[in-house]
C-alpha cells in the first residue's frame, strides 16, 4: 500500500479539498496509473453533495472521478494486454465478478456485484474505493482500456462516461446511416450525442430550449435546431424521427417528445431526472413507439468506442482547469456553465 495525493470530500456541505489516500501495490493482475486527465461529470457533484441519498448514498471521504486518462507506471506479473508508458483510460468501473451471466456479455456496469470507480466497497483495501482526483489509481487489467495515440488526453477523459453514455444506445439501435436522429439537450452528453449521431451518418437534429445554442449545434455537426419551447417548429416535424437520444437530466415534458417519434420510433434515456416523468400509454400505442434507458456499457463496448473515436477523430470539447478550481467548477456546472466537459489536469497536484 503507498498514498497518494487526492483532492477529496469530507461531507455533503464540505468543499473538495487537498487529501492523501491509500492505494494498494499492484497485485498480480493490476495495471498501475500515473493520471494524466480527469473529467468532471454530474455524477461527480451528485455523489459529492449527496444528491442520490435514496438510491446511492455517499460515504464521506469522497473522492470523485471515473473519465481517467494516464500512463501506466507498473503492470503486474500476469498483465499481458499492458505495459509501462502505455496511454490507458478508466471509467466508471473497476471490477465485477466476472462470472455472472451480465459480465459474461460484456455488460459488466449490470453486474450486481460491480464495483464502481468511486464509492463502491474496496475489496483490497477496506472501506470503499477513491476516484480519479487523484494523482493515481490501481486497477485490474480488465477495467483498464488503451486509449488512441491521436487524440487529445485531455478531450479523451469525459469519453470514458459521457461518451460511452451517448455511443452505447445509439451503436445498440442499429444502422443510423440516412436515420433521423434527434438529440435533447446540448450539455455535456449531448453534444457527444451529436458527433456521434453524425459520424454514425444520421441526419441529426438538436431540440433544445435556447435558441442561442443553434450555431454551436450546428458546429458540433447538427444538421438542424429545433427550439422546443415553440410549438409550430414542434408541431412542423411531429411523427418524423426514427431515434431520439434524451440526455436532460431535470424534470420536462418527454411526451413531447415521444410525439416527434414515427412509426416503430424508440427515445432512449440517458438523463437521470430526480423526478419520475409521467408516459402517455396513448403517445407510446399509435406509432408502437418504444421508450427505454441505458446505463454507460461494458468495458468490451467502451473499448469499440474509444477506437471509433481515434478513427474519427471525436473528443469532447473540455476547459482545462487545474485542480484547484475544482469547487468552482462545480458551481459552473449547476449553472451550465460549461461548454461542454471540464478535465481536470492533474499535473497541477502535484504542487498541492
Amino acid at each position: 500500500m503507498y498514498k497518494a495525493k487526492a483532492y477529496s470530500a469530507a461531507s455533503a456541505t464540505s468543499p473538495l479539498a487537498s487529501a492523501e489516500i491509500p492505494r494498494r501495490d499492484a497485485t498480480e493482475r493490476d495495471v498501475q496509473i500515473d493520471i494524466l486527465y480527469c473529467g468532471i461529470c454530474h455524477s461527480d457533484l451528485h455523489t459529492v453533495r449527496d444528491e442520490w441519498s435514496g438510491v446511492m448514498p455517499t460515504t464521506y471521504p469522497c473522492v470523485p472521478g471515473h473519465e481517467i486518462v494516464g500512463r501506466v507506471t507498473a503492470v503486474g506479473p500476469a498483465v499481458t494486454k499492458f505495459k509501462p508508458g502505455d496511454l490507458v483510460g478508466v471509467g466508471c468501473l473497476v471490477d465485477s465478478d466476472h462470472t455472472c451471466p451480465n459480465c459474461k456479455a460484456d455488460v459488466e456496469q449490470f453486474c450486481n456485484n460491480a464495483i464502481f470507480t468511486y464509492n463502491s466497497p474496496d475489496r483490497h483495501l477496506g472501506g470503499i474505493t477513491y476516484g480519479g482526483y487523484s494523482e493515481s489509481i490501481v486497477v485490474d487489467e480488465h477495467f483498464v482500456l488503451r486509449v488512441p495515440a491521436n487524440l487529445d488526453p485531455a478531450g479523451v477523459a469525459p469519453l470514458l462516461c459521457a461518451g460511452i453514455t451517448t455511443y452505447s444506445p445509439m451503436r445498440r439501435w442499429g444502422d443510423l446511416t440516412g436515420k433521423k436522429v434527434g438529440v435533447v439537450g446540448l450539455g455535456g452528453l449531448g453534444h457527444m450525442g451529436v458527433k456521434f449521431a453524425r459520424a454514425f451518418g444520421a441526419h441529426v437534429v438538436v431540440f433544445t430550449t435556447s435558441p442561442n445554442k443553434k450555431e454551436d449545434a450546428l458546429r458540433l455537426g447538427a444538421h438542424e435546431v429545433i427550439v422546443s419551447t415553440d410549438p409550430e417548429e414542434m408541431k412542423r416535424q411531429a411523427g418524423t424521427f426514427d431515434f431520439i437520444l434524451d440526455t436532460i437530466a431535470a424534470e420536462h415534458d418527454i411526451n413531447a417528445y415521444i410525439a416527434m417519434l414515427g412509426l416503430d420510433g424508440e427515445i432512449t434515456l440517458v438523463g437521470a431526472p430526480e423526478k419520475p416523468l409521467p408516459v402517455s400509454a396513448f403517445a407510446l400505442l399509435f406509432g408502437r413507439r418504444s421508450l427505454s434507458g441505458s446505463l454507460i456499457g461494458g468495458l468490451k463496448e467502451t473499448q469499440e468506442m474509444l477506437d471509433f473515436c481515434g478513427q474519427h477523430n471525436i473528443t469532447a470539447d473540455v476547459e482545462i482547469i487545474p485542480i484547484q478550481k475544482v469547487n468552482e467548477a462545480y458551481d459552473r456546472l449547476v449553472r451550465s456553465d460549461v461548454k461542454y466537459r471540464f478535465s481536470i489536469d492533474m499535473a497541477s497536484l502535484k504542487a498541492e
